[in-house]
Formats: C-alpha cells, sequence, structure tokens
C-alpha cells in the first residue's frame, strides 16, 4: 500500500526506520479509533455511502456521520459535519441524485428521517413522528418510505412526572428500553413529498426490520404478538400489502425467524417472489444452535431450506442475479459467501472476520472486515482493493505479534490467540491477562481489539481463548455448557493459563482474569475454581444468577435452560458457587457495572463485591452512570481500561516485586 502512495523510497525508508516510527499504544487511542459501519450501493454500483463513528474528547460522546467512496477507488470524501448530532443508516433514492438516513438533529433530539443531496450539503427532515423512528426502507419509486416507530401511552410524554408504568407482559425489561409496558413497535407508510405519516401495521405486536418489495406493492418484517406468546421466541416472518390487504405469515417453523437480536432483515429476490430469511432452533436451545437459511415461495407458501450446514450465518441477502450472499462464521473468523441451492461458495478466507457487506445492482460487492492488525474498512471484492483507510494513525503504533494457539482440555481441543507485547522477548515470562469473551455463545476472532493492544503496550500477554459454550465450531461445542456454566468452559480457560505457562511465555505468578458480560460471568467462575489466578477483573457479571430471575432481561431464556427456580433448585445454587462458596475465593477482584443494564444488572456485581469485602478479600466496584450493557461515553470506556491496567498492575506487578524484594532481603 505504501508503495502506491509513496514509491519504492517509501518502503525502503519505512524499512529502515521501523522502531522510530512506531509508538506504543497508549489511553487516548480510544479517540482516534473510527469505526465504519452500514454500507450501502448507490443505484448504479459506481459509490458506496457508509457511516463512520468517533469518540470526541472534547464532548465526551460519540458522534456519526456519512461518507461516500468511489467503487473506483478514489479518496473516500465526508458527506455531513456535524459535531454535536449524528447521521447514520444512509439509502439512496432510485434515481441515485438523493441520499437519505437517520439523524437526531431535531429540535426535539428525537431520531427522524432526512435527505439531502447525494453529494452533500443541507440536509431536510422528511418525518416528525412522535418519539422518533428507529427503522426504515424506502419504495422503489423513490415516493414513499416505510418506517419504524413506537405507540402507546408514554410515548412522547415528556411531563415531569410520567405516568406510572403497568404492565402484564412476561417479558417486562429489555436493555436500553427499560420497562415493557403498553408501547409497541408499528410500521408507517411516510409520503416523502409531505412527510405525511400513516399507520401500516397495529394491535398487540411488535414489528421489526421493514424491507420493500422490489415490485412496489408489499413490505416484509418481522413481528411477534404478545400475551401468552410472550413467552416463547417465536418470532415471525410477515408480508403485507403496502396499500390494501391483511399481513400473510410467511414463516412455517415453530421457532424463532428473525430474531431481533440476530440484526438480519428479510430479504427479497428481485423478482419479489421469494422471501430469505434466518431460521432458528426450538426455543429451548435459544442460542446454542446456529440459524440457518429459509426462503418462501410467495405463490405456494412452501418454504426451502438451502445449504444447511452447523455455522451461523448473518446477514444474508439475495443478489441480483438471484444467488444468496452472506456472511458464515467459521473457527475464530468470519467468511462471505455466495450460496446456490446447497453449494457454498466462499469469496473471503483466511484470517479475517467480517463484520457486513453491501452488493450493487450490477453484481459489485465491498466486505467490511477486520483482522487483529486494523479495526474493519471498506473492501471491494473485485480484486481486494481497500476503499476506505480510517485508522492511518495505527501506521504509527507498535503491533505486538498476534500468534494462534491450540491445546488440549481434557479430550476437546480448545483453540484462541495470544497478543504478545512489541518487541517480545521469548527468553522472558510475561504477566498474562486471559480475556474472557461474553455471550456465551460468541468467540474471539482475528479482529482488532484495542484492549488486548493497550495491556500489550503495558508489559501484558493478553490470551483469548474461545473454551466450550463459544460459537464458530458448531452446535455440539456451543451446547457443551447447556445449564452446567463455570464447568467445561472454566476447566477449558484453565488449560490455556497451563499451555501458556508451559510454553515459557507466562510468569505463573502473575496471572489474571478479566472479563465483560459472560465474560464477567466466567471470570467470576475462574477465581472460584482456579487458585492460580492473581488478580481479576469482572465486568457486567453475576455470580448468584438466582437474584436476577426476574429483575434482568431474561426470564425467557432462564426458563428455557435452567428451568423455573423453584422446580430447579439445586442447579440454580450449583451455578451460583462463587457467591455461595467465597471461601474459594483469594484473587483480588474488581467488579465493573453500568447503573441501568437491564441486561446484567448491577445487582450481580454488587453481591460479589459484599461476598469478597465481608471475607476481607481485596475488591472494588465501579458504577457506570446512566449507561446500559455496552458503554458508550468515551470517557467511561477510557476509566474503565485505566483501571484494568492499574488493577492487574497493582496486584500482579507492584505485589510481586515486592514480594521479590522481600525474599531477596531474607536470610
Amino acid at each position: 500500500m505504501m508503495a502506491a502512495r509513496g514509491g519504492v523510497a517509501a518502503v525502503l525508508l519505512a524499512a529502515a526506520l521501523p522502531a522510530l516510527a512506531a509508538t506504543p499504544f497508549e489511553l487516548d487511542d480510544f479517540y482516534l479509533l473510527t469505526s465504519v459501519s452500514e454500507p450501502v450501493f448507490d443505484p448504479a454500483g459506481e459509490r458506496i455511502a457508509y457511516t463512520v463513528s468517533r469518540n470526541y474528547q472534547d464532548r465526551d460522546e460519540a458522534t456519526s456521520d456519512l461518507w461516500v467512496v468511489a467503487w473506483s477507488g478514489s479518496e473516500p470524501r465526508q458527506l455531513t459535519r456535524t459535531p454535536k448530532n449524528s447521521e447514520w443508516q444512509p439509502r439512496y433514492s432510485r434515481d441515485g441524485k438523493s441520499l437519505f438516513f437517520l439523524g437526531d438533529a431535531a429540535k426535539d433530539e428525537t431520531t427522524q428521517l432526512w435527505r439531502m443531496s447525494a453529494t452533500g450539503g443541507r440536509a431536510r427532515r422528511i418525518t416528525n413522528v412522535p418519539g422518533g423512528v428507529s427503522d426504515y426502507d424506502l419504495s422503489p419509486d423513490g415516493k414513499r418510505a416505510v418506517v419504524l416507530a413506537e405507540v402507546g401511552s408514554r410515548v412522547g410524554n415528556d411531563a415531569e412526572n410520567p405516568p406510572p408504568i403497568v404492565t402484564e407482559r412476561f417479558v417486562i425489561k429489555s436493555d436500553g428500553a427499560g420497562y415493557l409496558d403498553d408501547r409497541t413497535q408499528q410500521l408507517f407508510v411516510v409520503d416523502l413529498a409531505s412527510g405525511k405519516a400513516r399507520q401500516l401495521t397495529s394491535g398487540l405486536r411488535d414489528h421489526w426490520h421493514p424491507v420493500w418489495s422490489p415490485d412496489g406493492a408489499s413490505v416484509a418484517y418481522t413481528a411477534k404478538d404478545r400475551g401468552e406468546t410472550d413467552r416463547d421466541t417465536n418470532y415471525e416472518i410477515f408480508v403485507q400489502p403496502v396499500d390494501a390487504g391483511e399481513p400473510k405469515k410467511v414463516s412455517t417453523a415453530p421457532y424463532s425467524d428473525n430474531d431481533p437480536d440476530w440484526g438480519a432483515r428479510p430479504s427479497w429476490s428481485p423478482d419479489s417472489r421469494r422471501l430469505l430469511w434466518l431460521e432458528g432452533d426450538e426455543d429451548k436451545w435459544i442460542y446454542y444452535v446456529s440459524p440457518q437459511l429459509a426462503v418462501a415461495d410467495l405463490a405456494t407458501g412452501e418454504v426451502a431450506r438451502p445449504a444447511r450446514i452447523d455455522r451461523w450465518f448473518y446477514h444474508p441477502r439475495f443478489a441480483a442475479d438471484g444467488s444468496i450472499v452472506s456472511l458464515i462464521e467459521q473457527d475464530r473468523d468470519t467468511w462471505l459467501a455466495r450460496i446456490q441451492g446447497d453449494e457454498i461458495d466462499y469469496l473471503t478466507s483466511g484470517k479475517r472476520f467480517g463484520y457486513d457487506f453491501a452488493v450493487a445492482s450490477n453484481g459489485r460487492i465491498v466486505v467490511l472486515e477486520t483482522d487483529v492488525n486494523a479495526p474493519a474498512e471498506l473492501v471491494a471484492l473485485d480484486s481486494r482493493r481497500p476503499l476506505t483507510h480510517h485508522n492511518a494513525w495505527l501506521e504509527e503504533r507498535a503491533l505486538g505479534e498476534v500468534r494462534d494457539v491450540s491445546f488440549k482440555s481434557g479430550d476437546a481441543e480448545i483453540r484462541g490467540y495470544v497478543t504478545l507485547p512489541p518487541n517480545h522477548d521469548p527468553n522472558k515470562r510475561y504477566p498474562l491477562v486471559v480475556d474472557i469473551h461474553g455471550g456465551p455463545v460468541y468467540q474471539h476472532s482475528h479482529e482488532f481489539n484495542i484492549e488486548s493492544r493497550l495491556f500489550a503496550a503495558a508489559g501484558y500477554a493478553t490470551l483469548a481463548i474461545n473454551p466450550r459454550g463459544s460459537s464458530g465450531r458448531g452446535a455440539e461445542f456451543s451446547r457443551a455448557i447447556y445449564a452446567d456454566w463455570g464447568n467445561l468452559d472454566a476447566q477449558d480457560i484453565s488449560a490455556g493459563i497451563t499451555d501458556a505457562i508451559e510454553s515459557g511465555l507466562a510468569d505463573p505468578q502473575r496471572i489474571g482474569v478479566v472479563g465483560w458480560s459472560y465474560g464477567g460471568i466466567l471470570t467470576d467462575y475462574m477465581i472460584a475454581s482456579d487458585k492460580r489466578i492473581g488478580a481479576a477483573i469482572s465486568g457486567a457479571g453475576v455470580a448468584n444468577v438466582l437474584g436476577l430471575f426476574g429483575v434482568d432481561q431474561y426470564a425467557r431464556e432462564y426458563v428455557n435452560e435452567l428451568g423455573p427456580p423453584w422446580e430447579n433448585f439445586d442447579t440454580w445454587v450449583k451455578l451460583g458457587y462463587p457467591f455461595f462458596h467465597p471461601e474459594r475465593i483469594s484473587a483480588p477482584t474488581l467488579f465493573q457495572c453500568a447503573a441501568d443494564d437491564d441486561n446484567v444488572p448491577c445487582a450481580g456485581a454488587e453481591q460479589m463485591y459484599m461476598a469478597l469485602k465481608t471475607r476481607g478479600v481485596p475488591t472494588r466496584l465501579v458504577v457506570y452512570p446512566g449507561q446500559n450493557h455496552g458503554l458508550d461515553v468515551p470517557s467511561y470506556l477510557v476509566h474503565r481500561m485505566r483501571s484494568n491496567i492499574e488493577w492487574f498492575d497493582r496486584w500482579l506487578k507492584a505485589r510481586f516485586h515486592s514480594a521479590l524484594r522481600r525474599n531477596s532481603a531474607s536470610p
């Protein structure tokens, strides 16, 4: 890449002075890190609009702008410059002259649909929907849009003392939305010229991910009834005429179809005769099995299920030629593939993680992907040409080596990778930080991780392990921990620590573990099961899961996997062994949580903090005000990472060196 910009001389200069150019990662790099997302082609397939997000230190908030890059590879150009507002989810008009998007620049700070010239300039607000718009799609004729918005007694109510929350639902909370009451997500059809909106759907049913058919006659969407069906995860796919007629259910399996958590939209075939979506499995397996492709013939109602493999599919959509393009997860990687019938042709390969992609009407494809050395950027798939380069500052950072690892844990082969400090000395043992991923059904992939790089800059080797329960290796591997958390997965983490010690990498006296969400949960299990751990950081975790039943958003999942507590009390108590047996724990542990988190509420961290505090184990609790499960205040992200490094420095480095000094002074 440097040769293209500066010729051979630039390459020789870079090769001659790598040490002088490279500087260590630092905490303020959080403010340099740029996130690229939501690529979309214009109708001609010549330009790609996309979203760029940054953390801003002066305002202590993250905002996003719209950018555009030509398929030919010219320099990307910024379309919006709104320091105090965000724009996202771009869509081109039919003629390619206008760009629509969601934005929060309205005076009431709600999210609405906006329109501007495709070349940039001043934007015009289209909608004025009370409470705001959360999603949309454009009609093929460019005259209308279908938007998603909430309706209910509390929507748009800004009274100082809002009405009480009243609910009879089985699911009463959702992280980011809070308590769930009479509000429902409904679809509206909006005239783009006048902004006038007409409600398309109604009833005690939520709707997600509307997609307009290519012939302009119908809208497809995911929906789910409430009432008794609130207890299951049987989301369904519907097709509804836009101007007259009743919705028709096209999904046939009694399982989850396009669960909103999967982030996938239904996709129409170019001739509007077929509809594509993701289909789940039995409710009891929740996220332990991989969603698969389902295609309905809308004339006959028959549903085909092509290319069934034991891997997760992400964001499948029809291409202009009628084939299906989808991301498919592998062991530590996610690749883009084209599916025709049961044949799968992988379009990408190697150690990389695909986040998203866009397919043009002329067949061109861009993929948004990352690897361990660089955040996700847009790449033209024809010859793997990089189209964007928003994180050029990384060229000035010292990147330590990342090595894949594999080892045995009982009869299972466990895999992962380790990030080494820059200028790693193979003759030296390093303090080890084991980074435990969330999920549990997720995995560490070959993607850029700024936290691992910051640990490396602080002198730590960081081990990312995918224990049993992780995704990427099929349902049997994921289901190994079903209703048995903190057993096999904890054994696998311990086996990874053993392997790092036996390989000569890790100092056995300086072992730390850190995780967030299920990573925090598994961290609690680790400090109660492996005495080699010298310090730990448990973020957004819980050990006494019994104490969160009915408090967090997972009542449905708990009942499916564990059964009601009063029926399977022994199982619930067994899973809570770090809380019910704190005498097993001696590692100084920092607990962190987000104050408004309904995913894993602070009660989980508070209970474990108090258990350790009562027993005299060194501990600390950090609560991030006003935050949901995923922290998004930039200074909080920096504070969390600074706290993590300082905690490990205190208990793995300072205490270790203090012990060395005491030992050397002994007669």
